[in-house]
């Protein structure tokens, strides 16, 4: 079934439907991970967007139970150039293919992924639709300018749990966190959960007044999807956390945390998709090799003046990646620490706030 790939600016692209045969709509970006695609399609932060794999060959390792970074794919629809029709892999259960339609996720292959990135290098992420209807180019540019916009999307309600759940350390018990869900990832809850980190996961709009009611050892807000500005009760429990218990932030949490404390976020212009971006650590100049998933980032000068340490620094723009207060245990970074399935250089992260629990126990 042939397929097309629509773009606001009128671009189009014409190939073959694979997945679930329905139209989607979300703002298209680009990852250059060469591996992890069943991570990407069930990240929480990619809700609302359409996700262009760079790495031509996907789907040779097919899907399996275990590799789920939430309980179903996030993303809108997935883009790229040649799916394996197989799955060579012991731990392979399914077929990306099959996988997708099982989920009802649209896709489109045979496309020359390499000029659709180039173009969303060039021209900026933009809202797309991905259809198997034909009808005149007109109508489906409207179609993908219809599409709801990035900037001022509130979209952790949309991906965070209802109730809140447990998640339980391995081996012995040393502290209690609780976790915003703003669109978590399991790989972070695993990274915790190793170093006998008991979490409770709660709602993202959960009042900072019952967190501190579980009397956690501490406080993380995670990684989701959209625009921090929106998200004021988070930002709100953030700022009523601050002194009371150890924070980390992650990725969103870490957009959501610079607000707290008086910072600024801002749109980039095609964000930071992949698991290869080198982050330069500013105590000893090491350099990271990290996994990143996000649209937007904090202004660097909104920071200047307050009581922040700068901690990071992405090679690749410049852009401001890691913060800790000088003044409050607080520690945050716009990458992912837990980086499934890889790079692992920044897991020492989890351990530098395991010492900020330490600290704080006294």
């Amino acid at each position: 079934m042939t397929a097309y790939l629509v773009l606001e600016d009128g671009r189009y692209f014409t190939g073959s439907s694979l997945g679930a045969p329905r139209d989607a709509t979300g703002e298209i970006v680009f990852n250059t991970g060469l591996t992890g695609y069943q991570e990407i399609l069930t990240d929480p932060s990619y809700c609302g967007q359409i996700v262009t794999l760079t790495n031509p060959h996907i789907g040779n390792y097919g899907v399996n139970a275990q590799d789920v970074e939430s309980p179903r794919p996030m993303v809108e629809a997935l883009v790229v150039r040649e799916p394996s029709p197989i799955a060579s892999n012991h731990r392979a259960t399914g077929t990306l293919d099959g996988y997708l339609r099982d989920h009802g996720i649209p896709a489109i292959h045979g496309i020359d992924t390499r000029a659709l990135t180039r173009h969303i290098r060039s021209q900026g992420a933009m809202r797309a639709l991905l259809t198997t209807t034909e009808a005149p180019i007109e109508e489906q540019v409207a179609k993908a300018c219809g599409a709801r916009a990035m900037v001022g999307a509130d979209l952790a309600k949309e991906v965070s749990c209802r109730e809140p759940y447990s998640w339980p350390a391995v081996g012995e018990v040393r502290f209690h966190v609780v976790a915003y869900d703003l669109g978590i990832k399991r790989g972070i809850l695993r990274g915790l959960a190793a170093r006998g980190i008991r979490v409770t996961v709660v709602p993202a709009e959960m009042p900072a007044s019952e967190v501190l009611a579980l009397q956690p050892d501490g406080a993380l807000f995670s990684n989701g999807p959209g625009d921090p500005e929106p998200l004021g009760y988070a930002i709100d429990s953030a700022r009523n956390l601050l002194g009371k218990v150890p924070i980390f932030g992650i990725c969103l949490g870490h957009q959501v945390l610079a607000l707290a404390v008086g910072g600024r976020t801002y749109k980039l212009p095609f964000g930071h998709h992949g698991t290869n971006h080198p982050v330069k650590r500013a105590s000893d100049g090491a350099v990271e090799i990290t996994s990143q998933n996000h649209g937007f980032a904090v202004e660097e000068d909104s920071l200047r003046g307050l009581p922040v340490e700068l901690t990071h620094f992405n090679l690749n723009d410049g852009t401001l990646e890691g913060f800790r207060l000088k003044n409050e245990p607080v520690m945050s970074v716009q990458y992912h620490p837990e980086a499934s399935p890889g790079p692992h250089d920044a897991q020492y992260l989890f351990d530098d706030y395991l010492r900020m629990l330490e600290g704080a126990r006294g």
